[in-house]
């Protein structure tokens, strides 16, 4: 994976200077952040060793939404879980529904952007599926590709 922003971030660091936040990498190197965006590695292997595989459909959402909460068995583990159940879902209705892309604010936080303009917080949505298993990330998705 080739993400550009990430060496300027290391000479920097190397340098004694503040690295560059998420924001400012993300105007340099939209696709790398989105790339990073979408790793989801926690996720992914817990995923995979239920049997799910994640291919970035809405299918795969509704998979996730069928599993086990066993995650909340960790609390150390959970918002993590949460976080990258967030970005999958972000990942997923970038690539799936016309129009929508990611979009990081100032403070850093990566939000899904559709095409009417409307903000979906999907990190946030990703927790609070993690902690309470409500909205299901298939849900989320679903208002999305309506554009709701």
């Amino acid at each position: 994976m080739k993400l550009p922003f990430l060496d300027s971030w290391r000479k920097r660091r190397d340098g004694g200077a503040h690295p560059a936040p998420l924001a400012s990498a993300f105007e340099r190197d939209p696709e790398g952040v989105a790339e990073l965006l979408s790793e989801c590695s926690l996720l992914r292997a817990r995923a995979e060793e239920a049997g799910v595989p994640l291919d970035d459909t809405p299918g795969s959402l509704v998979a996730l939404d069928q599993l086990p909460p066993r995650w909340r068995e960790d609390p150390e583990e959970l918002p993590w879980f949460g976080n990258d159940a967030g970005l999958y879902l972000g990942t997923v209705v970038v690539r799936t529904v016309p129009g929508a892309a990611w979009d990081v604010l100032p403070g850093g936080r990566a939000v899904v952007r559709l095409a009417s303009g409307r903000e979906i917080d999907v990190v946030g949505a990703g927790l609070d599926w993690a902690i309470t298993g409500s909205p299901q990330l298939s849900q989320t998705y679903g208002e999305a590709a309506e554009g709701r």
